[in-house]
Parts: C-alpha cells; structure tokens; sequence
C-alpha cells in the first residue's frame, strides 16, 4: 500500500493544532489571526466562555473606508493591529497570548502582532 501524499491544506491544518496544543489555553485571551489573499481578519477570543471578545477585519463597515486608502497588505495588518488594539485596550484586555494560527510570523502577521503591541497589548 502507497503512502498518500498530503495535500498543502492537510499539511497547515496538522501545523495549526500542533500550535494550538502547545498554547497555554485559558491562561489569558487568545488574540487569532486569519489572513486571506485580499484579506486580514483578527479577534481575540476568551477560551474559557468560548467567546469573541473583540474583532477587527480589513471588511469591518467601520474602518472599510481607512483600509481602503491603504496600499499593501502589510499596511493594512499594521492598521488592524492598532485597530484591534486600540478597542481591547478600551476594553481593558491587556495581556493577551498571540496565535498566528500556523502562519510564518513574518510580513502581515509580524506587522499586525507589532502594531498591537504598540496599542498596549501584552503578549
């Protein structure tokens, strides 16, 4: 019998929940990130209640406009970072842990991950 191949879509989700399992789940909000090729999707989500605490999308009706004015995808991760930063600071979610959801942490998500830290996120 032949060993199947695995396909690059089997080979992200295996690399997520190895990530996911190494998290320190229920410890502090979990700040998720999603990217698509046209867009940047973040939420920090509390683990515990199952909940989404707070979110910030490049398709978000109340910054589309701002984001649209951007130029380049890390531009716009540094714009939702803040964004999302911004309103979990109102919040009074501070200290998060950060899941790149099995992407490089370059590029985008190094950007996004950066600009919140600047908004005064902990992780």
């Amino acid at each position: 019998m032949a060993d199947k191949k695995k396909t690059k879509w089997q080979n992200w989700e295996k690399k997520r929940r190895r990530i996911k399992n190494g998290l320190k789940k229920g410890s502090a909000p979990r700040l998720v990130v999603y990217r698509s090729n046209r867009n940047i999707f973040a939420q920090i989500i509390d683990d515990i209640e199952g909940k989404t605490i707070i979110s910030a999308s490049t398709i978000d009706k109340n910054i589309r406009e701002q984001v649209d004015a951007l130029t380049g995808m890390v531009e716009k991760g540094k714009f939702i970072g803040k964004t999302l930063g911004d309103r979990a600071v109102e919040k009074n979610v501070v200290k998060i842990i950060f899941d790149r959801n099995g992407y490089k942490y370059h590029g985008i998500i190094k950007a996004l991950a950066d600009s919140a830290r600047e908004a005064g996120l902990q992780f």
